[in-house]
């Protein structure tokens, strides 16, 4: 089992919040996070579309998976924080949606910076998209990390 899969399967069991949802990591690599969540009546709001909330959990999910990605086995020595993030709903979720995250710099300056001064600061950029392939929703999340050991 690879790096990436190992970091998919721990975050998949170990975020309780996602689990409740029913976000499914479904890719972690170097390049991007993929993560989905399946339309049911627990995640929709009153007019039987994604509720926002779910949606915005979904996309910080891919944004987590991408950021494991970027760090790859650095990640046991990390402390990850979400320190902020934004979201543009443009269209109603009215399927299975799918978001697909990347980080806004490359992998190894990210782990270079990481390794040579203990911290890092870098956006992930989020598009989560439904069953036709159609953006619904544009995310970034704010990651700040530290160096643990």
């Amino acid at each position: 089992m690879s790096i990436y899969e190992m970091i998919r399967d721990h975050m998949d069991k170990s975020v309780p919040f996602a689990t409740v949802t029913g976000v499914e990591l479904v890719e972690v690599s170097p390049e991007r996070g993929v993560a989905r969540l399946k339309k049911r009546p627990e995640v929709e709001n009153h007019i039987q579309t994604m509720h926002a909330g779910a949606m915005f959990t979904l996309g910080e999910a891919a944004s987590g998976a991408a950021l494991g990605g970027v760090l790859g086995d650095l990640l046991m020595s990390a402390r990850p924080v979400a320190a902020d993030a934004s979201i543009k709903y443009l269209k109603t979720g009215k399927t299975d949606l799918t978001a697909t995250a990347t980080a806004n710099s490359d992998a190894e300056a990210i782990r270079k910076e990481l390794a040579d001064v203990g911290k890092v600061v870098f956006d992930i950029k989020v598009a989560i998209t439904d069953a036709e392939g159609v953006t619904v929703s544009e995310m970034v999340v704010n990651w700040h990390v530290k160096k643990t050991g």
